[in-house]
C-alpha cells in the first residue's frame, strides 16, 4: 500500500504537470485579424465619418493604436490578400490580379504564409469570410467534390469561406474542402466563359432582379441579383445575401468559442460593404446612404459580435485585434444601390484622392487598428505600415525565427504595431494600375500609359504618361505635381523603385 501522504503528494504533482501545458498555451496571446472589403479610410467614424457611425470599430480605437498612414499592398482585393497571407508582393507574381470565381488557388502550398507560420507557433488557425485567392488545382475547382488545394493547405485548420466575392459565381460557402449543404443528385457548373445550364440572367430577364446592375454583373441571377459568371445547380447550397454576414459572423463566433483555452489565430473576412450590398432587413435604413451606409454599419455590428464573445469568455485581455480593410473605397462598383445618389457629403477616402483600383492615395490607405489591452495603449500612430508586414511580425510576436527567402518584402514593425516605437518602414511599394513608391512622406508614381479614369466606377486612377512626385505631408489629396520642381528627387525614387523591383530576397 502507498502511504496516503505519498499519494497526495503524487496526485498533487500529476494534476500540476497537466495544468503546465495550459498554461504555456496561454502564454501566447490569442491573434484575431479582422479584414472587412471595399472599407474605406474615411468611412469609420473614428476616422472622421459622420454620415455613419461605427461604434463597435470605434471601440477598438479607443482602447488601441490607430494608424493614420497604414496600407494595404495593392488597390484590390486578390493582390492585398495575397500580400496579406503570404508576406511578398502581390506584383512580383504574375496571375495575382482580380481573380474570377473559378480560379486555381494562387499561393503555392509549399511557400511560408502567415497561418502556417502561426500554426507551427502552436496556434489553431481558422478563416471565415471571404477568400477570393483561388481554389483547386490548375484548370480550377471541381465543386462537387473535394474543393483543393484551398485554406486548409496554406496552413489554415478550418475554414468557412466564399471563394470569391458576392457579385461572382458559385454563390455558395465553402467549408473545409466542401461545397456547404450541396446535394449530390444536383451538381454545380461554373463557367466565366459561356452560359451553362438555363437559368436566367440579368441581361436577358431584368424583371426578375431585386437589385439592377449598373454596369456589368449582368449574368446569372441568384437570389434577385445577377452575378458575374455563370452557373446551375447546387440549389440547396445557394447563399442569401442577406444572411451573409450573420452565418459568417456565427461561424467566426464558434470559433473563437471551440479554441477559447488557446492560442488560436482568427482571420475574420467580412464580405461587408462589398457589392452587391444587401445587408439583413434589421440594418436597412440605419444611415442616410443607402445600401452602402447601412453595409458599414452592418460591417460594425459584426466587429461588435467578436468584441462581445471575446469578453463573454474573458479573452479580451489575452487576445491582438487588428482590425483593417482590403484596399480603398469604391461607391459604384456594379450596382445600382443608390450608392452615388445618396452619398451626400461623406468622403469615403476621407481626405485622399482616388480609392479602389486608383493609385492615388485612397486606394491603398485604409484603417489600421490595433487592440491589446495592458500592453498596446490608446493613441495615434503615423508609422507607415503594411499588411505585408503581418508575416514577418507577428512571426516574432509568436517567437518564430523566418529566413530571408520566407520573409521575402515583409518587414519587421512590430515595435511600430505594439506602440513601442513611431518608426514603421522606410519605403513602401503601392500597386494599382503602376507601382508608386513611398519614402517618408513623399510618393512617387511611375509614369505609364493606362487610363486615368475607371469610368464605370468614376474613380481617378492616378495613371500619367509623366512621373509624378507628391509631398502628402502638405499635399494629402495629391494635388501639386512636384516632378518638374524635383528631378533629382524624382530620379533617385524611380531608380530606388527599380532596384525593389528587381530585388529578391
Amino acid at each position: 500500500m502507498i502511504p496516503l501522504r505519498l499519494r497526495c503528494i503524487t496526485t498533487v504533482l500529476i494534476a500540476f504537470l497537466i495544468w503546465i501545458p495550459d498554461v504555456r498555451a496561454q502564454e501566447k496571446p490569442n491573434i484575431v485579424l479582422i479584414m472587412t472589403d471595399d472599407l474605406g479610410y474615411g468611412d469609420v467614424s473614428s476616422y472622421g465619418a459622420t454620415a455613419v457611425q461605427t461604434p463597435n470599430i470605434d471601440r477598438l480605437a479607443k482602447a488601441g493604436l490607430r494608424f493614420t498612414d497604414a496600407h494595404s499592398s495593392a488597390a484590390t482585393c486578390t493582390p492585398s490578400r495575397y500580400a496579406l497571407l503570404t508576406g511578398e508582393y502581390a506584383w512580383r507574381k504574375p496571375g495575382t490580379g482580380v481573380l474570377p470565381g473559378n480560379a486555381a488557388l494562387i499561393i503555392d502550398p509549399a511557400r511560408t504564409t502567415l497561418p502556417s507560420m502561426l500554426k507551427k507557433a502552436g496556434y489553431a488557425t481558422g478563416v471565415v469570410g471571404k477568400w477570393h485567392l483561388g481554389l483547386g488545382p490548375q484548370g480550377g475547382p471541381d465543386w462537387n467534390a473535394a474543393v483543393a488545394p484551398g485554406p486548409n493547405a496554406v496552413g489554415f485548420d478550418s475554414a468557412f469561406i466564399m471563394a470569391a466575392t458576392g457579385d461572382r459565381v458559385p454563390t455558395v460557402y465553402i467549408e473545409n474542402q466542401r461545397t456547404s449543404g450541396l446535394e449530390v443528385a444536383d451538381p454545380i457548373t461554373v463557367s466565366y466563359d459561356k452560359p451553362v445550364g438555363d437559368w436566367p440572367t440579368g441581361k436577358d430577364h431584368p424583371e426578375l432582379l431585386k437589385m439592377h446592375p449598373s454596369h456589368g454583373h449582368d449574368q446569372t441571377i441568384v437570389n434577385g441579383i445577377s452575378r458575374i459568371g455563370y452557373m446551375t445547380g447546387g440549389r440547396a447550397a445557394l447563399w442569401k445575401d442577406e444572411d451573409m454576414a450573420d452565418i459568417f459572423t456565427s461561424r467566426a463566433v464558434s470559433f473563437i468559442e471551440a479554441h477559447k483555452d488557446g492560442p488560436f489565430f482568427l482571420y475574420f473576412a467580412t464580405h461587408d460593404p462589398h457589392v452587391p450590398r444587401v445587408p439583413n432587413p434589421r440594418f436597412v435604413g440605419k444611415t442616410t446612404m443607402g445600401p452602402r451606409g447601412d453595409a458599414i454599419v452592418e460591417a460594425d455590428w459584426s466587429v461588435g459580435e467578436i468584441l462581445k464573445t471575446l469578453d463573454r469568455l474573458k479573452l479580451s485581455d489575452n487576445t491582438l485585434v487588428i482590425f483593417t480593410s482590403d484596399n480603398g473605397p469604391v461607391v459604384d462598383d456594379g450596382y445600382k444601390d443608390d450608392a452615388v445618389a445618396k452619398l451626400g457629403n461623406h468622403k469615403p477616402a476621407g481626405p485622399y484622392r482616388g480609392g479602389k483600383y486608383s493609385n492615388f492615395e485612397g486606394g491603398t490607405r485604409v484603417p489600421f487598428i490595433v487592440r491589446w489591452p495592458g500592453h498596446v495603449s490608446a493613441s495615434t500612430s503615423d508609422a507607415l505600415v503594411c499588411q505585408v508586414d503581418l508575416l514577418a511580425s507577428l512571426a516574432r510576436f509568436s517567437g518564430q525565427t523566418l529566413a530571408g527567402a520566407e520573409l521575402r518584402d515583409s518587414a519587421d514593425v512590430l515595435d511600430a504595431l505594439l506602440g513601442t516605437s513611431k518608426t514603421g518602414r522606410t519605403a513602401l511599394v503601392e500597386e494599382a494600375g503602376a507601382l508608386s513608391l513611398r519614402q517618408g512622406s513623399w510618393k512617387y508614381i511611375e509614369p505609364n500609359n493606362k487610363q486615368k479614369l475607371n469610368t464605370n466606377t468614376n474613380t481617378e486612377l492616378g495613371n500619367d504618361s509623366v512621373p509624378q512626385l507628391y509631398d502628402l505631408s502638405t499635399d494629402p489629396g495629391e494635388t501639386r505635381n512636384l516632378a518638374g520642381s524635383d528631378p533629382d528627387r524624382v530620379k533617385s525614387m524611380a531608380v530606388a523603385l527599380d532596384r525593389i523591383r528587381t530585388s529578391r530576397r
